[in-house]
């Protein structure tokens, strides 16, 4: 990144993040790390999967996010009887002066913020409809292409595989998600917080702060971050780290992992630690940076076997310990 004006785009930037951040806080109680992750995937242009038991507000802070910018949104309530056609749009026939002729009705994912809610109560077949839409940023339907606008982001909910009606994400879709945010339960005051602000008749009122221009101005500066060789070679050990029997494994990984992160785990880790660079008022990565997004980059692009299931061992325990011992300098 050239050193003109860099502290002012910088400076910029983060004032954006935190008003946007504060906009969602009027509504959000608690969840810092969660509304965090969320703008990061925002700037970094790319797609959120928030994992949490129904309730915890999920979908709330999505709603809330959509507030605070000035971005067309939608919802797609997602269940065992959607069809892929309820998504992205059909063919219809439309009588005209002229006959009958062939019209397309977008479906709800032409949005710029699409809320794909309850996502794994859908059928594999529903699910996929989303595939190319998250990819390439564009629908085909009867054979024809039809993008979408920009700034265009899916933001899903899921419920936890154990919970009943599930179907699982299929790998090649949970790939696309950029990170996978997990959303716990409040603690004793944020509870009584959302107490007080749910049961005495006031709700919050929220602000559209920040405009597609800005975001996509903002989304480019995050691609102009210096990252040094020896930090991307981190980023690309880490992500090697998590193959079995691969040169860079580790213990726990060779015993509990069946297969390893993609490529696009590493793309992930860079330009989230991108943002995070940004924030800190740097225009370059450092390995801290890295390590600071790893969990969310990656718990979703791995796979345990079932010797970790019967021993209780998590994607993010075996993760936090290949952070703990892959070092940042090669050796």
């Amino acid at each position: 990144m050239a050193e003109t004006g860099t502290e002012q785009l910088i400076d910029r930037f983060r004032g954006d993040f935190e008003k946007v951040r504060s906009e969602v806080a009027k509504a959000i109680v608690g969840h810092t790390a969660v509304v965090e992750g969320t703008l990061v995937c925002l700037f970094a242009n790319g797609h959120v999967l928030l994992e949490g038991v129904p309730g915890l507000g999920k979908t709330l802070l999505i709603r809330s996010l959509s507030q605070a910018l000035q971005l067309q949104f939608s919802r797609i309530q997602f269940t065992p009887d959607l069809m892929p056609a309820d998504v992205t749009g059909t063919t219809i026939v439309v009588e005209g002066e002229h006959g009958r002729d062939f019209q397309f009705r977008k479906g709800p994912i032409f949005a710029q913020i699409v809320l794909a809610d309850e996502i794994n109560r859908a059928t594999p077949k529903t699910q996929s409809a989303l595939l190319e839409a998250m990819q390439e940023r564009s629908v085909t339907v009867g054979g024809t292409t039809h993008q979408l606008q920009k700034p265009f982001l899916v933001m899903a909910t899921q419920n936890p595989i154990e919970q009943e009606g599930t179907y699982p994400l299929p790998e090649a879709q949970l790939d696309r998600f950029f990170f996978k945010l997990i959303v716990g339960y409040s603690g004793r005051e944020e509870l009584a917080t959302i107490l007080d602000r749910t049961t005495t008749g006031t709700s919050p009122e929220l602000h559209a702060v920040l405009d597609s221009e800005a975001i996509l101005h903002h989304q480019k500066l995050v691609r102009r971050v210096r990252i040094e060789p020896a930090v991307q070679d981190y980023a690309v050990r880490l992500t090697l780290a998590t193959h079995p029997k691969g040169q860079f494994a580790t213990p726990l990984v060779n015993k509990y992992f069946r297969f390893g992160a993609s490529p696009r785990a590493a793309q992930t880790l860079v330009l989230a630690a991108k943002v995070k660079a940004l924030l800190a008022g740097r225009p370059f990565v450092n390995a801290d940076d890295l390590k600071s997004v790893a969990l969310p980059a990656m718990r979703h692009r791995v796979l345990t076997n079932f010797e970790a299931e019967a021993e209780g061992r998590t994607a993010d325990d075996i993760l936090q310990n290949l952070l703990d011992t892959t070092p940042a300098q090669a050796g």
